[in-house]
């Protein structure tokens, strides 16, 4: 009699958790987390004191209806950048993607860099044809940031998934001749080194969409080429000179869900004082 009721109360705890469990995953996988940082360097000018940059990645054709582009508006960026994966290549919707690009362009200049879907998605062309006037499309290009009178240079590299593409190469390229602060947008956290070597001050990038699924204490438990426990999926990381920024994302792929790791948005602010 003991034993049943015992069974009875642990089939009761069973069965009441699980419904918990399932409206929990639905919540953090329905609402965005705001993130901020703050970051001061030697190498900013003063004129980009205050200066924000919002960063979303890895959208994967998630239609998040208002809820996006009211986040956004709440703060008004300098400007937004979008590191790559704006599309799914499984399940690619380009009308989705484009309505939010124009969207977020009315908020503030957007800047894209693309990642491993949309290398993979055989509709990338009409993507970019769609989105080439409202969007500025960093793949191996260089751009220069004004606030007053002073500049910063703003990076990119195409995703390695496409055709001869050659990150080292192109931001060899790109960074010759460069003097002051770089902001590098580029899709792979796993190439950390690569930026380090390149004095890269600051870099915007994704892919990793924070581990997937991420354990108390450890952090995410897989990401696309970087494996189980994987060294880079969200928040910042610093070596030597360089401060890169990794995404958790906005969207899903493979896996339809996540767990303990809510979509994420990511503003930044310089500060010179």
């Amino acid at each position: 009699m003991i034993k049943r009721l015992k069974k009875h109360r642990i089939l009761s705890f069973i069965l009441f958790m699980i419904p918990l469990l399932v409206l929990w995953i639905i919540w953090g996988n329905t609402h965005i987390e705001t993130k901020w940082y703050q970051l001061m360097d030697d190498e900013l000018p003063n004129d980009f004191d205050n200066y924000t940059i919002a960063q979303v990645s890895d959208l994967h054709n998630k239609n998040w209806g208002n809820k996006l582009i009211s986040e956004l508006e709440t703060v008004y960026p300098d400007i937004i950048v979008v590191t790559g994966d704006l599309i799914d290549s499984r399940n690619t919707d380009v009308p989705v993607a484009v309505e939010f690009i124009e969207r977020a362009a009315q908020i503030a200049p957007v800047y894209f860099v693309t990642g491993n879907h949309e290398a993979r998605s055989d509709q990338y062309e009409e993507l970019i044809e769609a989105i080439n006037q409202t969007v500025i499309l960093m793949d191996n290009r260089r751009f220069t940031l004004s606030s007053g009178v002073s500049e910063l240079t703003l990076l990119g590299i195409e995703d390695p998934s496409f055709p001869g593409a050659d990150p080292e190469n192109e931001l060899e390229n790109l960074t010759e001749d460069v003097e002051g602060f770089k902001i590098l947008l580029s899709h792979r956290p796993e190439l950390f080194n690569l930026y380090v070597n390149q004095d890269i001050d600051l870099v915007f990038s994704g892919h990793a969409h924070g581990g997937q699924f991420r354990i108390p204490f450890i952090g995410g438990l897989i990401a696309p080429n970087q494996g189980l426990f994987p060294k880079y999926t969200e928040g910042i990381y610093s070596e030597e000179d360089t401060n890169m920024i990794v995404s958790r994302g906005l969207g899903n792929s493979l896996f339809p869900f996540r767990v303990n790791n809510k979509p994420e948005l990511i503003f930044l602010r310089f500060s010179t004082n």
